[in-house]
């Protein structure tokens, strides 16, 4: 006798299905209350399960800053399961301080006992620097859900890694998410290193903001301290043939691994609230060296073509904020040059007229550096003076527009040059590059003055007829984008 079914047979047949635990739970707590809060007991009692995370810090003559750092980790709330710290390339004795914390550390928080190992390792001499550190660390850890880079000038708030652990893992669409960077300028002394200090700190404030009123949609996971997903670390080895994460085809190696985590298809964010203190430059020669370098890295990866190993993306979502950034520096430098210029060269015909009106991008400027104050979250009195005075601002952004040059110039070069050793050698107290900018603005400036004076007075007051409303368009139109920004929500971020 058949026993096959028919498809209309089978639907029509009642079928029974098991109770779920959740009518069991609920039938038992009707006709078993004890039981049921027996149950429940037991079900609290269990461990939360609790995602690994492996934290990696590549340090390179970090003496002075690796015992901060590994202090605030061993501080924080939640622990990361393993620290390796990478030496590399190193000549004082970061490796001394660091192995002073080697070993298992035990930390008890609010009852719950935490634990977690620090190794560290000396790779020698490394000719991948930070980018084979970072390797070599990832390797490491293989076996954990998370990696948390630290660099070793970097300390965090002591809810950072918590704040960041509960984050990407309540959204398994998110790859990285960043934490929210500024300097601590308690440290520095003098009128230099304090007032470049006050300028990066505005300058991390303002970037962080950018990102957070973009849905938090981070353009650059910093390795000063992000945390990634090992899946999606994977996932973009496997995407880009790579057999490893970091890659030393980029001036930015973080630019370029937050661009193939996006391509992987998934976020890169911002923490709304943990926060890290990076090391800040307090030479210009150190300034002009990492500015550059990451200026340099970002062209490299908006320039359409290719330029050895390094493909550029200029449509790349991530890259959109870089455009703007570069477009906006373009312009700054573009009115900056043709005040200097019309204005000598008014003066030197007697024939500068002076309108309130120009008063009013300082103005509007200055509001808006105090609005960028405003939305620190620990902003101290310098920062305020920053803003105010309006005149340390502007020598900053002349700074930036410096670095901004040097990165255009060199790229337009073609010359190979190893930015991360000239960094190292800044650093150090070496070499006079950061001047390049001021050279070639005083020249430029000195032929202009004598092609001016070469010319009649009728042919001068033709160009200053036309170069003051050209002037005075741009400058209206940039004043409009500093109000617009003025006037923008900030939905209560702090940065």
């Amino acid at each position: 006798m058949s026993t096959t079914q028919t498809a209309g047979t089978a639907a029509s047949t009642p079928v029974r299905t098991s109770p779920s635990a959740e009518e069991r739970l609920r039938y038992t707590r009707r006709h078993d209350p004890e039981l049921a809060a027996s149950v429940m007991d037991d079900l609290d009692a269990l461990p939360e399960y609790r995602p690994s995370i492996g934290c990696v810090i590549p340090a390179y003559n970090e003496e002075e800053t690796i015992g901060a750092v590994l202090r605030s980790l061993l501080e924080q709330t939640r622990l990361p399961d393993v620290v390796h710290v990478v030496i590399n390339n190193t000549t004082d004795r970061s490796f001394d301080v660091a192995a002073e914390f080697a070993g298992p550390h035990r930390v008890e928080r609010d009852g719950v006992e935490q634990r977690t190992e620090v190794y560290v390792h000396d790779i020698g001499e490394n000719a991948d620097k930070k980018v084979g550190a970072l390797n070599y660390g990832f390797s490491l850890i293989e076996g954990c859900d998370y990696m948390l880079g630290v660099d070793g000038d970097t300390t965090a708030d002591p809810e950072a890694v918590e704040w960041l652990a509960q984050e990407i893992v309540s959204d398994a669409r998110i790859g990285g998410i960043s934490a929210i960077y500024s300097i601590d300028d308690r440290p520095f002394r003098g009128v230099v290193p304090r007032f470049l200090i006050a300028g990066q700190r505005a300058q991390f404030a303002a970037f962080n903001m950018q990102n957070m009123l973009k849905g938090r949609n981070m353009a650059v996971l910093g390795g000063q301290f992000s945390i990634f997903s090992m899946r999606a670390l994977h996932e973009v080895m496997e995407a880009n043939h790579q057999g490893s994460p970091w890659v030393k085809d980029s001036e930015v190696e973080d630019s370029l691994l937050s661009l193939q985590v996006k391509s992987a298809g998934y976020l890169t964010k911002i923490s709304a609230r943990a926060r890290a203190d990076v090391g800040g430059m307090h030479t210009l020669r150190g300034l002009d060296a990492q500015q550059v370098k990451w200026n340099f890295g970002a062209i490299e990866l908006m320039w359409p073509g290719q330029r050895g190993d390094t493909k550029g993306q200029p449509f790349h979502p991530n890259l959109r904020l870089r455009w703007l950034e570069h477009a906006s520096m373009a312009m700054n430098f573009l009115t900056r040059v043709l005040f200097v210029l019309l204005l000598v060269a008014s003066l030197s015909i007697h024939a500068f007229v002076f309108s309130p009106l120009w008063l009013v991008p300082p103005v509007v400027a200055v509001a808006l550096n105090l609005r960028v104050v405003a939305s620190m979250k620990h902003r101290t009195w310098r920062d305020v003076l920053f803003a105010l005075l309006l005149v340390p601002a502007e020598v900053y952004m002349w700074i930036r527009l410096g670095h901004f040059l040097r990165a255009w110039t060199r790229f337009g070069s073609k010359k190979q040059t190893d930015n991360w050793a000239e960094q190292a050698k800044a650093e150090r107290g070496s070499g006079n590059a950061h001047l390049a900018p001021v050279v070639i603005v005083l020249l430029v400036m000195a032929a202009a003055v004598f092609g001016w004076l070469q010319l009649d007075v009728v042919t001068q007051a033709r160009i200053l007829g036309s170069g003051w409303p050209v002037l005075a368009v741009i400058t209206a139109l940039q004043t409009l984008g500093m109000v617009g920004k003025l006037l923008r929500r900030q939905f209560g971020y702090k940065v």
